[in-house]
């Protein structure tokens, strides 16, 4: 028989770097979980990637025990980092604080396309340009499907 789901628990945490301080501990303990397991079980299966901020999905089971789906970094993260900037823009839409490349914005779709509601790299390169947009970046050069 399957276990009964109690609820679901959503978190960012920098991959490798879980630990049981706040804001993991509180948020877990609050659901009676143990902290330390989710924290060894994550750091192991993100010690590849350390320091990039990743998103938890943790499944909650009636027993007290979870199970939990790792994603892909934010896209507004990978945006940072491919523009080198610490972060975005306070008014998007007259101050701009770096540029990015159509180069650049298809790596990051093709990154996130499993995370994204799109069936095509187009349209995911979309989603992602409209992010760089909201954070003040510069998108330079012609769109691929702009031939």
């Amino acid at each position: 028989m399957a276990k009964e789901i109690t609820g679901y628990l959503k978190l960012q945490v920098k991959g490798g770097a879980a630990n049981p301080s706040p804001p993991i501990g509180p948020a877990l303990g609050s659901k009676g979980l143990n902290i330390m397991e989710f924290c060894k079980q994550f750091n192991a299966r993100t010690q590849d990637k350390p320091g990039v901020v990743l998103p938890v999905l943790l499944t909650i089971y009636s027993d007290k025990s979870f199970d939990f789906v790792i994603k892909t970094p934010p896209a507004t993260v990978l945006l940072a980092e491919a523009a080198k900037i610490k972060k975005g823009s306070a008014e998007p839409n007259r101050i701009k604080v770096g540029s990015v490349t159509w180069d650049q914005i298809k790596t990051i779709a093709e990154t996130k396309m499993p995370d994204l509601n799109a069936f095509k790299i187009d349209s995911a390169m979309k989603m992602i340009a409209g992010s760089a947009r909201s954070m003040g970046l510069t998108v330079t050069g012609k769109a691929p499907w702009e031939n």
